[in-house]
């Protein structure tokens, strides 16, 4: 695939295969287009050239309404900035996506609560969250709805390394366990030594092993 803005060319004919239970890094410096590949993938963006196949379907042939029932119901995102609702609950966040899809479930909400280790924190508005537990509910969330694809932008970029040690364990658990295939998008090597495979998206816009 290849994305350009204006005549800076930031993904040039990038290729890479990701399979389910896979869990790879793409790494690369702050700036460098990380975010534009995953939001590429997911087709929030439109290519410039080239093909994103995901289960059988071309994502850059998909219309809007199609690319939003695929995004609901296969697809698991962490952003960089959360994205958490200020005027929902813990629960009410994490449950979002099933809600989306008129399947919502309080119980498998509150087991990925407690898989990130915020039992007892269900009705808690985002205001009393640090940091690393709003990163904690973005993760929950994302994988809630059992993803066939997880993309995670820079999930640990605002933790200390402790927390990000811990949030970056139980990702790659929790992934694994439900089978997905996953990517990271990270400019740390040490948060990208989990991952089964690394890629490195350099500066003039080509991906390499």
């Amino acid at each position: 695939m290849t994305k350009r803005f204006g005549a800076r060319v930031v993904l040039n004919a990038v290729s890479l295969d990701v399979a389910a239970g896979e869990y790879v890094a793409v790494v690369g410096d702050s700036g460098i287009g990380k975010s534009t590949l995953l939001n590429v993938i997911a087709g929030l963006e439109p290519v410039d050239a080239g093909s994103i196949s995901f289960l059988e379907r071309e994502i850059e042939k998909l219309g809007d309404d199609a690319l939003s029932l695929l995004r609901r119901d296969y697809f698991g995102f962490v952003f960089q900035a959360f994205h958490i609702l200020p005027h929902l609950s813990v629960e009410e966040n994490v449950a979002l996506p099933l809600l989306l899809r008129g399947t919502a479930s309080r119980e498998k909400a509150r087991q990925l609560i407690a898989a990130v280790g915020l039992k007892g924190r269900e009705a808690s508005p985002p205001r009393e969250l640090s940091g690393g537990e709003l990163q904690r509910v973005a993760i929950a969330r994302a994988l809630v709805g059992d993803p066939k694809l997880v993309l995670a932008d820079e999930p640990t970029g605002n933790l200390d390394p402790d927390n990000a040690r811990q949030v970056l364990d139980l990702f790659r658990r929790e992934v694994k366990t439900n089978g997905a295939a996953a990517i990271l998008a990270t400019h740390s090597m040490e948060a990208a030594s989990g991952c089964d495979r690394i890629y490195r998206l350099r500066a003039d816009g080509l991906i390499a092993t």
